[in-house]
């Protein structure tokens, strides 16, 4: 099916994509793709190299009579999300990706896709091996780590690039040009808990909450998808007032995605077993309903399991169900300036109990950096009263708008003028780089733009393939109408 994908339109994109899908990518495992990078550079006789954290540019001149057009930067991040479905067997760190094509659609089999940010990474190839593509002078950057904690765009080096202007090609939806964006911090909470001897005439089960919808933590957050460490929170809650007891809690994952499932080990008293789980699966039947619309595929499972030798101590689970159930989870402020713009949010991301340890991830994001100090603050307090010490890390900022850039002027211009109709120029709730790559070149105009990619960090992520079409030609019209340096 790969070699199929290769062959569609355009195929400067698809067979770079293909390409590129060969190469195991996820985060923080980025070896691999930052050598294809540096080969595919250096292959076709262009000035290639790495700066010191791992970033990879490769720079290109102008094509004949377009020398004196600004210089622009293209960039894209290499890595990608590693997300699959339970019962997929794949290994993100030596495998290649199984793409199809649905429909319209290509997506994945079982996994992540890695369109995002794959077909942006394959567009710039496409534009660096093109022959009798007009062009201003070109300096392509290819970040590393940005899924989970923009490490290549903090750490980027200043001076190494001449750019005036930045073209990120990391937004999913064609019709829109993105101009500002959402910073965020991670916020990890971890404590230990006392264990005692399950007790006597007990019996254990399995709870297990799976099927969500999930999706990206910011792009996704405002629909109100559901969160398995949440759900699986309140039946615990529910069981714990009758005596249910705790053994093992894990749920979610990577703090960028909406958790989509979660389990617990629990024990409950013989005695009232029967009642405990009728009263669990009738909250479950609730929180079905409730989140009918947003996922219809939700399920529950009450499963016998074996007797664990211990549960958590009384005291201490009750401390951590209460502080699981007070840690904000979702939209947190709109914003007062921008129509539907999420301003700051919170995914709890996962949450793992086992051995005497807790752990809660959590990732904030927000638009304006006092309300994403107010509620980390927030978060950091409801923790802090459940026992538990906080750390707060990889703090990035948001990007914020320039409605009057003269490179957003042109390609709205070029967009009304190829489409017949005006884009949405919007800011998004996504960490994207571009706020902190501003941060090393203040001066710079940056505009973000995508083809539609849909369930962005889940194993649903699908990108259109008419859109890639659009998306193709739209970049190259932007190219040719780059303006000349003052």
């Amino acid at each position: 099916m790969n070699d199929k994908i290769a062959k569609l339109q355009p195929v400067e994109i698809w067979e770079n994509f293909v390409a590129l899908n060969a190469v195991p990518r996820p985060s923080k495992k980025e070896e691999k793709v930052r050598q294809f990078m540096l080969d595919f550079g250096r292959k076709l006789g262009l000035e290639t190299f790495e700066d010191k954290i791992g970033n990879v540019i490769i720079k290109k001149p102008a094509t004949p009579g377009m020398e004196n057009r600004k210089t622009v930067a293209l960039q894209s991040h290499l890595d990608m999300v590693p997300q699959k479905n339970k019962g997929t067997e794949h290994d993100f760190e030596k495998d290649g990706i199984k793409m199809l094509i649905d429909g319209d659609w290509v997506t994945a089999d079982g996994t992540t896709l890695g369109a995002d940010n794959g077909i942006g990474v394959a567009a710039i190839m496409g534009l660096l091996a093109s022959k009798d593509i007009p062009h201003p002078p070109l300096e392509a950057l290819f970040t590393i780590d940005e899924e989970t904690g923009m490490t290549g765009a903090q750490n980027l080096e200043e001076g190494i690039l001449d750019a005036e202007i930045m073209l990120n090609l990391d937004t999913e939806n064609d019709s829109e040009l993105d101009i500002g964006c959402a910073g965020g911090i991670d916020i990890t909470a971890k404590g230990t808990y006392q264990t005692e001897q399950t007790p006597e005439n007990s019996q254990a089960y399995l709870i297990k909450v799976k099927g969500l919808t999930g999706g990206h933590s910011g792009m996704d957050i405002h629909l109100y998808r559901g969160n398995a460490n949440k759900i699986l929170n309140r039946l615990l809650y529910l069981g714990s007032q009758q005596g249910l007891r705790v053994s093992e809690i894990h749920g979610g994952g990577l703090r960028n995605a909406i958790p989509r499932e979660a389990e617990a080990v629990v024990v409950l008293p013989k005695a009232k077993a029967d009642n405990i789980l009728a009263d669990m699966k009738s909250l479950a039947d609730t929180i079905k309903i409730e989140q009918a619309k947003q996922d219809p595929d939700l399920t529950f499972e009450f499963l016998p399991a074996d007797l664990p030798e211990n549960v958590m101590n009384q005291s201490d689970q009750a401390r951590l169900i209460k502080t699981v159930y007070g840690a904000h989870n979702g939209v947190y402020r709109m914003s007062p300036d921008m129509e539907d713009l999420v301003e700051t949010s919170n995914n709890v991301a996962s949450v793992n109990v086992a051995n005497g340890n807790i752990q809660i991830d959590n990732l904030t994001r927000s638009s304006v950096e006092s309300t994403k100090e107010d509620l980390a603050n927030a978060l950091k307090s409801v923790y802090e009263l459940g026992g538990l010490n906080v750390e707060l890390s990889g703090s990035y900022p948001g990007w914020k708008p320039n409605p009057d850039a003269q490179i957003l002027s042109i390609m709205t211009g070029l967009y009304e003028k190829m489409y017949h109709h005006k884009p949405e120029v919007v800011a998004c709730h996504a960490g994207l780089e571009c706020g902190i790559i501003k941060s090393h070149y203040p001066n710079m105009e940056i505009i973000s733009f995508g083809p539609t990619i849909q369930g962005a960090h889940s194993p649903d992520e699908r990108v259109n393939i008419k859109s890639v079409q659009k998306f193709w030609e739209y970049l190259k019209e932007t190219l040719k109408n780059i303006p000349e340096k003052n």
